[in-house]
């Protein structure tokens, strides 16, 4: 694992953006995994003016999505679909076609579910996987105490993730208390992952993500046994690693190789 921690959010997002950037130019058809949140979109605005500016295309790429909530319609403005629409592909040469999201509405979620994988599989994989950290350690929908090895499948949302999520809906009371989620074991197969945090609010998270124990209650120490994952951060959630100033040292030796 490396960690890349910049003096901004910004700085981080352009680091990231230019790795996604590199491996779209290496390989026009590749397979990325995407996040939703307000972690990721500064990154997909430097990767949309990339594209504005015919440096990179996303014409052939496609695209497989982290989770959903279940029960929201794609058109719903707080659905992932949705999110991811209005935040990144309706700014890029990306076909829609080429872009997937779970089904939130899907009457089997188990089928959905295992299409899902398979859709995955077929496409060869992911080549990177980009993540963003929960306040608690978790990755994706996948909350403390999920399996390091669980695959794509329906979850249950801790109280403390609907307080977190709830700033975008109206009321608590509207977020909704499921979601499909892609598994830790699924995200674990992407041939790189790129993850992203920001803040004060983040700092223990990445913590025990980066110097923890490997441990299903924070999922995200599973990307310390992943042989290709960078975490690009800012000073504030970079502030309670203790060997931060070898990982500094680390990554900027790694990025110029």
């Amino acid at each position: 694992m490396e960690i890349v921690i910049c003096k901004t959010k910004k700085e981080a997002s352009r680091k990231a953006a230019d790795m996604i950037a590199k491996l779209v130019k290496e390989n026009p058809k590749c397979v990325l995994g995407l996040a939703t949140g307000s972690t990721p979109v500064e990154m997909y605005d430097c990767l949309a003016k990339d594209v504005k500016a015919k440096k990179i295309s996303f014409k052939n790429v496609k695209s497989w999505n982290l989770d959903e909530y279940y029960g929201l319609a794609p058109t719903h403005d707080q659905s992932y679909r949705y999110f991811m629409n209005e935040n990144f592909f309706d700014k890029i040469d990306i076909k829609k076609s080429n872009t997937h999201v779970l089904n939130g509405l899907a009457k089997d979620w188990r089928k959905e579910c295992a299409a899902y994988e398979a859709q995955i599989k077929k496409a060869g994989g992911i080549d990177l996987q980009v993540l963003g950290i929960g306040s608690d350690g978790h990755i994706a929908f996948n909350e403390p105490g999920s399996s390091l090895a669980s695959r794509t499948r329906i979850v249950y949302l801790t109280p403390q993730t609907i307080k977190d999520n709830a700033r975008f809906f109206k009321k608590a009371s509207d977020v909704p208390v499921s979601a499909l989620s892609m598994g830790v074991g699924t995200i674990c197969e992407a041939k790189k992952v790129v993850l992203l945090a920001f803040g004060k609010n983040k700092a223990d998270a990445v913590k025990g993500m980066v110097e923890g124990g490997m441990s299903q209650f924070c999922t995200a120490s599973a990307l310390q046994a992943h042989n290709d994952a960078w975490v690009f951060c800012d000073e504030e959630a970079a502030s309670k690693l203790k060997l931060k100033k070898f990982y500094a040292w680390r990554s900027e030796i790694e990025m110029k190789g």
